[in-house]
């Protein structure tokens, strides 16, 4: 077996000696997607975030580490209200999404999640249907049904899925008789089959095997070009490998947040510098 890679070193090997070159032009100011301040928030009488202020730049990947239990998918869920699914929850603070309220009182989640599409940590294609109406579940719940239309944004979302070189003459086929890999991407291209403005990614790659997980880790690669990608991981190279941006959370509150690179190479907080090393979590 390969020797693994520490995290650190693949942030290393990333970053050409010297740093940038001393002529490298000054960047814009890079676009928000999520801006977050003073957000907490409590599943009944038991607070599980505590004043989280982040902000999340447009077309990157975000990645959200830290121990199980920490709060990273409780966060993630409040981005797009799918914690409201839970009895009993409750927030304070603000999210905004490009500038406008998520929690405003006239916001309705469902568009919220139109706009903020989840991929889940296991694989869920909905068991009855086939390949192709997973995909096209969430145009047809919103009332399209014009052949030609589903027709092209099934392939268009199988393609930026990467998966329809594999299932394009088998599209009638269950969802679930598809590998594990194959399903998550399904789930992918499902999430973007309704154009959303931001993936959240809880733990994709958990359940799959070190091929399916290159897989998915040079598709959300590939999606920063186009979307705004948030992703939950415990593993530490994927954090490493998949991010621009990493957000290290320990008992519900956000510790530090920077620069991948900056994270692994040089963090500020010493529970960082713990957890990125090994020495606890």
């Amino acid at each position: 077996m390969a020797d693994v890679v520490p995290a650190r070193v693949l942030v290393q090997q990333a970053v050409p000696a010297g740093g940038a070159p001393a002529h490298a032009p000054a960047m814009a100011e890079e676009t928000i997607a999520f801006d977050v301040k003073n957000f907490s928030l409590w599943y009944g009488a038991r607070q599980a975030l505590y004043d989280v202020t982040i902000r999340i730049p447009a077309k990157k990947v975000t990645a959200i580490i830290g121990p199980s239990g920490c709060g990273k998918s409780t966060f993630i869920r409040a981005l797009n209200r799918m914690h409201e699914l839970t009895p009993g929850t409750r927030i304070e603070g603000d999210v905004r999404l490009f500038g406008e309220d998520v929690y405003g009182s006239n916001v309705e989640p469902t568009v919220v999640r139109r706009r903020v599409g989840m991929v889940f940590q296991k694989s869920n294609p909905f068991p009855t249907m086939s390949i192709a109406e997973n995909v096209l579940v969430g145009l047809r719940l919103n009332g399209l049904t014009q052949k030609s239309f589903l027709r092209q944004r099934l392939e268009e979302s199988l393609r930026m899925a990467a998966l329809w070189d594999e299932v394009k003459d088998t599209l009638g086929r269950p969802g679930i008789s598809l590998s594990g890999g194959q399903q998550q991407r399904l789930c992918i291209a499902r999430a973007l089959a309704v154009k959303p403005e931001i993936i959240l990614m809880d733990e994709p790659c958990s359940a799959l095997d070190p091929i399916a997980t290159a897989k998915v880790e040079e598709l959300i690669h590939s999606l920063k070009v186009n979307y705004t990608v948030v992703i939950v991981t415990h593993n530490m190279q994927q954090a490493a490998r998949c991010s621009d941006k990493t957000a290290f959370f320990y008992m519900g509150k956000l510790i530090e947040y920077d620069e991948t690179r900056t994270i692994f190479m040089n963090p500020a907080n010493p529970q960082t510098e713990a957890y990125v090393s090994g020495r606890f979590g």
